[in-house]
């Protein structure tokens, strides 16, 4: 018998092939499509936790050294007669007086200064002033060598010289105290005056909120853009009132506190009594999330009437608040008591 060869395909076959085709051709093609869309989630998410993280560890350890001035005993400083009016000053004699005041802040971005030109401060969020000296000495252990015309803080420790210390730019003040040898040229730390707060820009021309840093740099302030992504920045004073070293309470603004009958010497003390933060931060993702809608309240402390401060942002963008308590260490180790 002859065998019957096949010689092709039937219409209705080939119709079957490209179906079973063009379906298992689909499943292919969402499982690589929705693959993509989480990876790209993921990274955008990562990015913010990233964002987010690296903010909040920037503040804190600016806190950890807040009122850090090398070997000067702080203490022996004469505090100003009130608060500092304007925390951008570039008189060194407004920079030797604020010695005491670590920090200082401004709660819901109550701040203005012409020293200190904001780039789109973003209302209601708050403005973070930390001062001290750099922790390594100029031109020691890998530290900058000092230059003109920048800020500088000397302690002077020999024992027959009754200055503490010379505070002021290189080049204009007269750096001339030595260490106990009495022959040594005391070390020179860089005077530091960082300014915090969020941009609604960062800094290039795009519209992204951004935590910001002025920074005093011969001789003026700079606005340094320091973490996109940063919607909100709020902060709490612990405050030590019974000289201990421990916060005894804590509030938004420690220039009314208590609320309504803080006057005279009250604003002053209670910043320089201020020896814990807590830092709270709203992260947002750099780029929307399709087909997702922000509907969440966000926590980020409490205002000076102790009612929890919340935002609803909306968008389209994922968010997260990053928080963070931080002790002042210089401030409360020279209160500690054993």
């Amino acid at each position: 018998m002859t065998a019957r060869r096949q010689t092709g395909l039937s219409l209705i076959e080939l119709m079957i092939s490209l179906t079973l085709g063009l379906l298992v051709l689909s499943g292919v093609l969402m499982v690589f499509v929705n693959t993509s869309a989480s990876r790209n989630e993921v990274e955008r998410t990562s990015r913010q936790i990233e964002n987010g993280r690296f903010a909040v560890e920037l503040v804190s350890t600016d806190l950890r050294l807040a009122g850090f001035y090398g070997e000067l005993d702080v203490g022996s400083v004469t505090p100003p007669a009130a608060v500092p009016a304007n925390p951008c000053s570039l008189a060194a004699a407004d920079w030797n007086a604020w010695i005491p005041v670590h920090l200082q802040g401004f709660d819901n971005a109550g701040f203005v200064s012409a020293d200190c030109p904001f780039d789109g401060l973003k209302a209601g969020t708050d403005v973070l002033v930390v001062r001290r000296a750099r922790a390594c000495a100029a031109g020691v252990a890998g530290c900058d060598a000092a230059i003109n015309d920048e800020a500088y803080v000397q302690a002077g420790l020999c024992g027959t010289v009754t200055t503490t210390h010379r505070l002021g730019v290189r080049g204009v003040q007269a750096f001339d105290l030595e260490k106990k040898d009495c022959a040594t040229a005391a070390d020179l730390r860089q005077y530091l005056v960082h300014v915090y707060y969020v941009s609604t820009n960062n800094g290039a021309g795009v519209n992204v909120p951004t935590l910001k840093r002025f920074e005093l740099k011969l001789g003026e302030f700079v606005s340094t853009p320091l973490v996109e992504g940063i919607e909100e920045f709020q902060v709490e004073y612990g405050l030590d009132t019974d000289g201990d070293g421990v916060p005894d309470s804590y509030v938004a603004n420690p220039s009314n506190f208590p609320k309504g009958a803080c006057a005279g010497a009250c604003p002053l003390n209670n910043w320089m009594n201020v020896v814990t933060a807590r830092v709270h931060l709203l992260a947002r993702n750099l780029e929307t999330s399709p087909g997702f809608t922000d509907a969440k309240t966000y926590a980020l402390g409490n205002d000076i009437d102790g009612a929890p401060v919340t935002v609803t942002p909306g968008g389209a963008y994922r968010r997260h608040v990053y928080s963070s308590l931080v002790r002042v260490a210089n401030a409360a180790g020279r209160r500690d008591k054993p």
